[in-house]
């Protein structure tokens, strides 16, 4: 894989082999290829999933968690603590 994929394209690659990963029709042989690649993109220093979000967005989406009455009491809790912690 090139080097020069930027933060979008290697996002893209990820999820078409998380896909691969998950799709029924696929033989084994391809969903080993998508793991072994997997495997390389995750040892490649990808950015964890808020490595690139803007903080004050974040923390404004843990907020309408919060006051969301569709969201449980655990993730409640859990997105308080998220919010606590940053």
């Amino acid at each position: 894989m090139p080097a020069s994929n930027s933060p979008e394209e290697q996002s893209n690659q990820i999820r078409g082999y998380k896909a691969t990963l998950s799709n029924p029709n696929v033989s084994e042989e391809a969903k080993q290829n998508a793991q072994k690649m997997l495997d390389q993109l995750d040892g490649a220093g990808m950015p964890d999933d808020e490595g690139g979000k803007d903080p004050s967005r974040v923390a404004g989406g843990l907020k309408a968690a919060i006051n969301n009455p569709s969201v449980s009491e655990e993730g409640k809790q859990a997105a308080q603590e998220k919010l606590d912690n940053m």
